[in-house]
């Protein structure tokens, strides 16, 4: 497994990028990030990532609009896509509706938070699949 994998956050709680990033570094991943959907398009489309982890509840363009657009994108559609949210215990304070993500093409879904040890397993896991 490239231990230089290149990973892109997308999400909008900096506190959480930062942590994130802290772990994933300490992996010596290259780790990037947007705060929210549009930019998380345009930056995967310039830095081509191994990984994105992307949010659903977001400002401009949620998670689920965010993974759709990517997937369809056949320069980026072939990047694993890790979905971690809070979705499922904030969606209801959203106007997103649960069903936007019925027809999700993620190759993983977890809720936040997430332990550091969790989080490394499933991005070790994903990367050695792509």
């Amino acid at each position: 497994m490239n231990k230089e994998a290149k990973i892109l956050i997308v999400d909008d709680d900096s506190v959480y990028v930062k942590a994130t990033r802290a772990v994933l570094e300490s992996r010596k991943y290259q780790v990037s990030s947007a705060s929210d959907g549009e930019e998380g398009c345009r930056k995967a489309k310039e830095i081509k990532p191994d990984l994105i982890i992307l949010d659903i509840i977001m400002p401009m363009q949620d998670g689920f609009s965010t993974c759709e657009q990517l997937k369809k994108d056949p320069e980026l559609s072939g990047i694993p896509i890790l979905i971690m949210t809070s979705f499922s215990e904030k969606g209801k304070e959203t106007n997103i509706p649960t069903s936007a993500g019925f027809g999700l093409e993620a190759e993983d879904y977890a809720d936040k938070p997430i332990s550091p040890d969790e989080l490394l397993r499933r991005v070790e896991n994903l990367l050695r699949k792509s």
